[in-house]
């Protein structure tokens, strides 16, 4: 069964990372879908089960999304170019 969790605006100062997802109980499947509708990229940091961190570099005026096996957080952090702002949705199954 696939759980849409509602689309979450972000509006992140320079140098700030925040948390949008987290599930400590073992990962789950999802996809994450992130669109940078501001000037200044933001990144995407993908924390899987015994996996490395991955990080997603989105450039200003652009989307990605993502098909994530086991995840168990996804951030967004922007770097010291500037603010950023958009929207970030995270789908889940159980499949």
């Amino acid at each position: 069964m696939a759980i849409l969790l509602p689309q979450q605006f972000f509006n992140l100062a320079a140098s700030v990372g925040k948390s949008y997802y987290e599930d400590l109980s073992g990962g789950v499947n999802a996809t994450v879908t992130v669109q940078n509708n501001s000037g200044n990229p933001v990144s995407l940091v993908i924390y899987r089960v015994n996996a490395p961190v991955i990080t997603y570099l989105i450039p200003a005026f652009n989307s990605l999304t993502l098909a994530v096996d086991l995840l168990l957080v996804a951030a967004l952090l922007t770097s010291a170019a500037g603010a950023a702002f958009g929207t970030i949705q995270i789908a889940t199954s159980d499949f």
